[in-house]
């Protein structure tokens, strides 16, 4: 527990990366399955993320990123896309790989696949979005910590313009909305922010005991 709070006492929001440094074939498979065994809500995960290693296309999204350097200069640029309307298929696909990966029979999950569609599916569109999106956070938390693990560098950004990326990638065809990017990478040693304090609430402000 001491290292793993060493590590996020390393990591900080990394303004400047450097762009001459590259992330490994090994150590990607590692955040990407760190992602993939992110907790979600029901265990649906309704979300993709794409890894977006297109030059051309990172320069698109630059503009729509509040200018943010990193989206070009990062090694790699991870966008967090919410499936925006779960619908019964959607909640049928899952049940089908939790029945296949556990042995069971789907349909002896009949009622917790109906359960979920109870709560799911009658939601309004935008109720269901913004259900999606809260998905991601979960995920992106695992990759901030699996990537301080390996000390890489992630910057989680929510300063851009969904819609736009939504153009770009082509999401709106394809029933998602980008929800969060992460740039990934390596600090560039002139980034003064990397010797700046963290500064966090105090724990006894923080917490409450009830």
């Amino acid at each position: 527990m001491n290292t793993f709070l060493e590590n996020q006492n390393w990591r900080y929001a990394t303004k400047k990366f450097d762009a001459t440094k590259k992330i490994s074939n090994q150590d990607l498979e590692t955040l990407k399955e760190a992602i993939q065994l992110s907790a979600s809500s029901y265990g649906l995960q309704p979300y993709k993320v794409l890894i977006v290693e297109n030059t051309e296309v990172r320069a698109k999204l630059q503009p729509v990123s509040w200018g943010q350097s990193q989206i070009v200069e990062a090694s790699h640029l991870f966008v967090f896309v919410n499936l925006v309307d779960v619908q019964d298929n959607h909640i049928d696909d899952y049940v089908t790989n939790l029945a296949t990966t556990r042995g069971l029979k789907a349909e002896d999950l009949k009622g917790y696949s109906d359960f979920m569609k109870s709560k799911l599916v009658p939601l309004s569109s935008e109720a269901k979005s913004t259900w999606t999106s809260k998905q991601t956070y979960l995920a992106m938390g695992n990759l901030l910590n699996a990537a301080a693990e390996l000390k890489i560098d992630v910057t989680p950004i929510e300063g851009f313009e969904p819609e736009k990326y939504n153009e770009i990638l082509g999401l709106d065809k394809l029933g998602l909305n980008a929800s969060l990017v992460a740039t990934i990478g390596y600090r560039h040693e002139e980034d003064a922010t990397q010797h700046f304090p963290k500064v966090r609430k105090p724990i006894n402000e923080l917490f409450i005991t009830i």
